[in-house]
């Protein structure tokens, strides 16, 4: 407002939805203050642009530039901006997903499903309840739904964060229990037994769902699972593989006109709806397909590709070029052709390996995934022995 720009203020809301309400309002950019899937003293900015997608890179760096030069100025009183609050955009953003051809409502209400919610107290607890009531879920537990920002637990949706709604799925026989991170774009779901259906397969399933009813590629990050590459070629569609990192997963969208995509953290982009991970659709989606498929949580995951993750680093000394390491780690492998988009990608028959610098730290950050847990920790530790050599 001291800038001269008109505010339009969502109140509490989601990362999705102020994607969607940037350009629903035609405004020129939006803000969203977050702490994402980090703890609360963590709080920051993620900032979009007019078409309410994340800034680029060249754009961060040169808001960056006009911060440090102080290039910018404020107004006269006269001329300060104005500030309207709006918080009907949970709202609006609800009626577009169920305005989806791939939501069937009916479906889901006529299931008569019960779902336990873990929405970490934040905005979550708003959105997904009315989201699920909308959508005709007969029982809905909710856990953690009153937005005061005080997280139970450590927010990032990962296995070991979630035994509590585990337990409360398996206690209250529910038929799913769903997990999201404070601000609503990363979405886990739990089996009826208490077991992860895997923040990994949330992209999977929903993509199983979508390519039923659309033909097209399909899109994630080159450190996520391969069952997606998998489940795109069952239904005769093309994979293609993107640096990490959201912007990069809707660039590589666009350029191969992918319809569906997003990331193995439990990110899913619909484009028709907007380009931007959204565990709201996400939800939709994959309960419609939860439902039209008949089987149980545990039957449904079992019914896919079975990989196995395992996440590893190697420190450095800050001396080392780390650079160079990641290129002769490349030749090594060269006739893997490996990919060098972001890192160095590995693919091997029913396994690879994913190495990455770190930008803060002299480290390599190093993603494996296999057939078992022990066969992925197996050529983690089989690679960070060759790294070590090379040091």
């Amino acid at each position: 407002m001291g800038s001269g720009l008109d505010v339009f203020d969502l109140g509490l809301s989601t990362t999705p939805t102020v994607e969607m309400a940037v350009p629903g309002e035609r405004a020129q950019a939006g803000i969203i203050l977050t702490a994402s899937h980090n703890p609360k003293q963590w709080n920051a900015l993620k900032l979009l642009n007019e078409a309410g997608e994340f800034i680029s890179g060249a754009d961060g760096q040169e808001l960056l530039r006009m911060i440090e030069s102080q290039d910018y100025h404020y107004v006269e009183v006269d001329d300060l901006g104005s500030r309207t609050n709006d918080d009907s955009w949970t709202e609006k953003h609800i009626d577009r997903i169920l305005a989806l051809d791939m939501v069937d409502v009916d479906a889901i209400r006529n299931a008569g499903l019960t779902v336990a919610v873990d929405a970490v107290n934040s905005t979550g607890g708003l959105a997904i309840p009315r989201l699920l009531e909308r959508l005709g879920v007969g029982t809905i537990i909710p856990l953690y739904c009153e937005p005061n920002g005080e997280f139970p637990h450590n927010p990032e949706p990962l296995a070991e964060h979630l035994t509590e709604i585990s337990r409360v799925v398996e206690e209250e026989k529910a038929d799913l229990g769903v997990v999201v991170d404070p601000d609503v774009d990363r979405l886990a779901m739990v089996c009826e037994d208490g077991s992860m259906f895997g923040e990994e397969y949330t992209l999977v399933a929903v993509a199983d769902h979508v390519l039923t009813h659309r033909a097209g590629p399909t899109v994630s990050n080159l450190s996520s699972s391969r069952a997606l590459r998998d489940v795109t070629s069952s239904h005769g569609q093309t994979y293609h593989a993107a640096a990490v990192g959201e912007v990069n997963v809707v660039q590589k969208m666009k350029d191969v006109g992918a319809v569906i995509g997003g990331e193995g953290n439990g990110g899913v982009i619909l484009p028709e709806l907007h380009y931007g991970r959204d565990a709201l659709v996400g939800i939709a989606l994959f309960l419609t397909h939860f439902v039209r498929k008949g089987m149980k949580m545990s039957a449904l995951r079992a019914s896919y590709p079975d990989y196995h993750m395992s996440k590893n680093k190697i420190a450095l000394t800050p001396d080392i070029d780390v650079d160079a390491i990641l290129q002769r780690m490349e030749e090594r492998y060269a006739e893997r052709s490996p990919s060098t988009i972001d890192g160095v990608k590995i693919d091997f028959d029913e396994e690879w390996v994913h190495l990455r610098k770190s930008n803060t730290e002299p480290i390599i950050r190093i993603y494996t995934e296999s057939k078992s847990p022990e066969a992925a920790q197996g050529l983690a530790e089989k690679v960070m022995e060759e790294i070590s050599s090379l040091v």
